[in-house]
């Protein structure tokens, strides 16, 4: 499958076969993909919680007001962000870079994200929604289907997975078969309504 029709035929589905499950290859390779995506300083914010205990499960169905794909779909991941993964190890990103690249990035991270509070969640935020897009593009390549989700209850769900003090819950994604097709397209804006040249 190209990228046009990836991005062409991926839609947000609701319910999912609930019979149908994923192999593990399957999962390993969904996340190895997606992880190829860019974040800013290549600082990877992303934590995967994968939901898999059926307690877990239903306390997360409870929390997102009885959405069927939480329930239904093979994979439900809770994408989470490291907000201070720029002071852990920041070194470690670029190990692989040559040695003169390493000696002018990793200090600019610390220069860049320390004593800026605003900076450090706006990165995770742009982080989420790059790798959420990839493991949806990643998902209909594979010949699956997903649904984005932040309708949820984020304070009890970070108390479900016991998300640490320092991260964020960004999104979730359910992955799956569908059970149904989805509804036509309710209607994208014309290119003129949202393409602006140099200024508003």
């Amino acid at each position: 499958m190209d990228v046009f029709t990836a991005i062409e035929q991926r839609r947000s589905i609701k319910e999912f076969d609930p019979n149908h499950c994923m192999s593990e290859s399957e999962k390993k390779q969904l996340f190895e993909k997606a992880i190829l995506s860019p974040t800013a300083f290549n600082l990877q914010h992303w934590r995967f919680v994968v939901l898999e205990e059926k307690s877990q499960i239903d306390a997360m169905f409870q929390l997102s007001w009885n959405q069927p794909q939480v329930t239904s779909s093979s994979l439900f991941v809770i994408i989470c962000m490291d907000k201070h993964a720029w002071s852990k190890d920041p070194g470690q990103y670029w190990v692989n870079a040559p040695v003169e690249v390493q000696e002018l990035i990793v200090p600019m991270i610390d220069g860049y994200y320390r004593n800026n509070e605003q900076a450090q969640v706006d990165e995770c935020m742009r982080s989420c929604g790059l790798i959420g897009m990839s493991l949806m593009l990643v998902a209909q390549q594979m010949g699956y289907d997903s649904c984005p989700m932040d309708g949820f209850d984020f304070e009890k769900v970070g108390k479900l997975i016991n998300l640490p003090e320092d991260h964020l819950i960004g999104m979730a994604v359910a992955i799956g078969k569908p059970a149904k097709d989805p509804w036509p397209r309710s209607g994208q804006l014309p290119l003129e309504k949202v393409l602006i040249k140099d200024q508003f």
